[in-house]
């Protein structure tokens, strides 16, 4: 990955952080990592967990970020849940799988869209 992607990507993961935290959510990781991959974010919300995919793109050329979600990523992060939550040995109420995605604009603040419950 280059720098440029990685950078992009560390500002998306920042912005929705903030976004979510402002909404009430409370973060329990960031960047949560084992040998099977990475989760972007972990949070609670209320008496639930959120396992949350943050997609960032400088434009839509190629798609909204949150069409970047593939099936093949969705698959990778319901196993990874479950193994961050045999670890933590959180039990939460409710299990629900979040998109964010963070489109920066030329001027103004980035456009943030919350997908609750994405898949």
């Amino acid at each position: 990955m280059t720098r440029v992607r990685q950078a992009v990507g560390a500002y998306g993961e920042r912005v929705a952080s903030r976004y979510l935290e402002t909404a009430g959510l409370v973060v329990l990781a960031r960047n949560w990592r084992c040998s099977a991959g990475e989760v972007d974010l972990i949070l609670r919300d209320g008496p639930d967990v959120v396992f949350c995919e943050v997609k960032t793109r400088r434009s839509e050329s190629f798609g909204t970020p949150a069409e970047a979600v593939t099936a093949t990523k969705v698959r990778r992060l319901r196993r990874l849940a479950a193994e961050w939550l045999a670890e933590s040995g959180v039990r939460p109420r409710e299990v629900r799988f979040d998109v964010v995605a963070v489109l920066p604009q030329q001027r103004g603040a980035s456009v943030v869209e919350h997908i609750r419950g994405a898949f």
